[in-house]
């Protein structure tokens, strides 16, 4: 069947429906990793958002039980050169991608010119659009892709967060590297969009994980004694999560904080910093960041499209620990004080490199310190 790509500025592309035979609309983003394109659909981060994967030929691996990120896939459509329709995979992973999206309702475009797709992207920033299929104008589908709401000002987080407290156990796949344990300690995840694979690190570590909803309160949370509290990843504008900034500012100074991506940016307005809205973000898993602290340059994943804004993070509270080497945006910061600190990436590395791993290390360390300062 026939499908059309429109964005709001009037571009639009013709190639082949895959996936489910529907409509969809979100805003249009690209993601430049090889591989891991399971683990980018079912992201709670990509809710509200049409995903175009730079590489050329996607679903060569098919789909693998255990590398979901989430219970369903969370992005809105997703755009690719060309679709592999004969997957291998020693772990298993027959399914096709083409009948995962179809087993969840997403549609799926291919055939396009995703380059230009990117350079557009690229040039005019992401922008709203629409993927339709069957018999629709290019000028009705253009239309259609201007009625999408902008992602600025969206709060997805209560779209995608979990409905009711929920205590996790699973731990890493086996063919992910170990670190060592900390002995127990008890974290409270506050649910943004969590990414499994994040919280399956921290069990690794030693940590007995519960997960709170992300409208969870300050006093709620204390109640449960965690030894460190744990700020997901997630969809959407920060600024407009305004329960969770407050429950955040509440919360330092009481425990151990350690958010990635959303719940940086939360953490940043919550010491009293700015985020703003990236032209068209950082998708991908080759991202140089540059810590501070030691000097030493680590290869990334990301997928984001807000950001702390330089210069807003008030010197008598919080400073910068880590740099995106690409644009010079700011990658990770701390509290001058207490135990809290965050960054704009992802440690877990799923999928991605695994540079990064010693920042959940950091995290359990401060709450194991924490645990036994509590018990005298």
């Amino acid at each position: 069947m026939k499908a059309i790509l429109a964005l709001e500025d009037g571009t639009t592309f013709s190639g082949t429906a895959f996936g489910a035979q529907t409509e969809c609309g979100g805003e249009i983003v690209f993601n430049t990793s090889m591989t891991g394109y399971q683990e980018i659909l079912s992201d709670p981060s990509y809710n509200g958002q049409v995903v175009c994967m730079t590489y050329p030929e996607i679903g060569n691996y098919g789909i693998a039980p255990e590398d979901v990120e989430s219970g369903k896939i969370q992005v809105s459509g997703f755009i690719v050169k060309n679709l592999c329709p004969y997957p291998s995979n020693w772990r298993g992973g027959n399914l096709t991608l083409d009948e995962y999206l179809k087993q969840n309702n997403i549609p799926g475009i291919q055939g396009i010119d995703t380059r230009k797709l990117v350079r557009v992207l690229r040039s005019s920033g992401a922008m709203r659009g629409v993927i339709c299929t069957g018999e629709v104008s290019a000028e009705e589908a253009v239309a259609r892709a201007k009625k999408i709401p902008s992602m600025a000002g969206s709060d997805l987080a209560k779209v995608v967060t979990c409905s009711k407290p929920s205590v996790w156990t699973e731990k890493a796949h086996i063919l992910q590297p170990k670190g060592g344990s900390f002995g127990a300690f008890k974290v409270v995840a506050l649910d943004f969009g969590v990414k499994m694979n994040t919280l399956r690190r921290l069990v690794e570590l030693g940590a007995e994980i519960e997960v709170l909803p992300a409208s969870a309160t300050a006093e709620e949370i204390l109640a449960k004694k965690p030894d460190g509290v744990y700020l997901s990843n997630g969809p959407g504008d920060p600024e407009a999560v305004t329960y969770a900034i407050e429950t955040v500012r509440k919360l330092i100074g009481q425990v151990p904080i350690f958010g990635i991506c959303l719940g940086h940016q939360i953490l940043g307005l919550a010491m009293g910093a700015k985020t703003f809205k990236l032209k068209f973000g950082h998708r991908g898993a080759n991202h140089p960041i540059k810590n501070l602290d030691t000097g030493k340059v680590e290869i990334t994943a990301q997928n984001h499209g807000f950001a702390v804004e330089p210069g807003t993070l008030p010197e008598t509270v919080g400073r910068v620990t880590h740099i995106n080497l690409n644009d010079n945006t700011i990658a990770g910061i701390r509290h001058i004080k207490y135990p809290v600190f965050s960054i704009q990436y992802h440690p877990e590395a799923s999928p991605g490199p695994h540079d990064s791993y010693y920042l959940f290390e950091e995290f359990a360390q401060y709450a194991r310190s924490f645990r036994q300062a509590r018990k005298g």
